[in-house]
């Protein structure tokens, strides 16, 4: 309880120092996202492959780079009440190095995992049932370096659970995500257009013991992800995107098998 209220006095000094300010100035997105499936770092994030929806809000704030990001997930199916994820993320993005081919984009920041409506400490056997996490991030972009227009990037999150002795306290690690991006244009779909915008990424993940609770992860490469999205402008704010995922699965102490799911984003830009 204690930190959903200090989360809680964060976000609402954030918004409001926000509001306070040249409010002109706060840009940011609004999304509502549905996925067939919800897959985290490789694993079923929920039983019986259930799926969510997952709206969040992203503010770039006044344009200094720092932005902070509130995200949540919903299981669609009943039986996952206590399962509902609910993030803070407070980050800084920038570019080194912009008029050169090695320039270099990136991201860095710290998230909040909670569990709002999940069991807290002491009231699931010994141990307790908390299972809310804490996460460091880097991620990194290369978007000059290869021609085409693809984009290699590498990303890295390091991982550990809130309490000391919470029931994902052994799944404190590293994750290391390799992978290529790029944008393209496809067959024109909608009348009035010659083409369609498309973006093809695959990437590749290292695990270091990361896992959500119960879940003990070896040290190897667990998995591959193969997706392919394609925006469709409603207006120039609203944005819908389909996406389609398919995820090779290497190591069975991530994903004993291979996945496949659906997204459907709706997006607007303020």
């Amino acid at each position: 309880m204690k930190k959903r209220i200090l989360l809680t006095m964060v976000a609402v000094c954030l918004f409001g120092s926000a509001a306070n300010a040249m409010v002109d100035e706060i840009h940011g997105t609004i999304d509502a996202t549905y996925v067939s499936r919800y897959i985290w770092r490789g694993y079923d994030a929920y039983p019986s492959d259930d799926g969510a929806i997952q709206p969040s809000i992203d503010l770039d704030l006044f344009g200094t780079g720092f932005g902070f990001t509130v995200w949540m997930s919903r299981p669609n199916q009943s039986g996952h009440e206590n399962s509902e994820w609910l993030t803070y993320t407070l980050y800084y993005k920038n570019m080194v190095w912009a008029e050169e081919n090695y320039a270099m984009a990136y991201k860095v920041g710290y998230t909040y995992f909670s569990y709002p409506d999940g069991p807290k400490q002491g009231t699931a056997g010994e141990g307790g049932a908390d299972g809310d996490a804490q996460e460091i991030f880097g991620e990194f972009a290369w978007p000059k370096i290869c021609p085409f227009g693809t984009v290699p990037f590498y990303a890295v999150y390091g991982y550990w659970a809130s309490e000391s002795n919470a029931v994902n306290r052994n799944n404190t690690g590293w994750a290391h995500v390799f992978g290529i991006s790029k944008d393209f244009e496809g067959p024109a779909i909608l009348p009035g257009t010659d083409s369609q915008p498309m973006n093809f990424t695959a990437y590749t993940v290292y695990n270091d013991s990361v896992g959500p609770a119960g879940k003990t992860a070896d040290h190897d490469w667990s998995h591959a992800v193969f997706s392919l999205k394609s925006p469709f402008p409603i207006n120039d704010s609203l944005t819908f995107t389909p996406g389609f995922y398919f995820q090779k699965s290497f190591d069975d102490s991530i994903n004993t098998s291979d996945e496949y799911w659906v997204s459907m984003s709706l997006t607007y830009k303020f």
